[in-house]
């Protein structure tokens, strides 16, 4: 389907501010036909991984550094306020392991098998 660039923006405001912004490219590195050997080079590189709240939080020792890790995130606007209060909501009902195991030191060196 041929849409010009002026109609697409009037449709689809939103996302043609992103496409459009440059904002959120990702990089293609490579091309593998082996479907085996692309699978594990894609499961032990992290190249270009952004880590999100969740990695973060996974990370904190205490519910008060995870308080401080949502907080900053919500305050840096890379977090929404809604998002924000309902991590706030799962960590003082449930607690700081309950966005999953620690991150220790070392984690993605470890699952990129290094």
């Amino acid at each position: 389907m041929e849409i010009d660039k002026k109609r697409f923006k009037k449709m689809f405001p939103n996302l043609a501010k992103e496409i459009f912004s440059g904002e959120n490219r990702i990089t293609i590195t490579s091309i593998r036909s082996d479907i085996d050997m692309g699978e594990k080079t894609a499961s032990m590189s992290f190249r270009g991984y952004n880590p999100d709240v969740i990695d973060f939080l996974r990370r904190c020792d205490n519910e008060k550094q995870a308080y401080e890790i949502i907080d900053y995130l919500e305050k840096r606007k890379e977090i929404s306020a809604k998002y924000a209060s309902q991590l706030r909501k799962q960590l003082r009902e449930r607690g700081v392991r309950s966005f999953g195991s620690k991150k220790e030191n070392g984690y993605y060196l470890k699952q990129a098998g290094f």
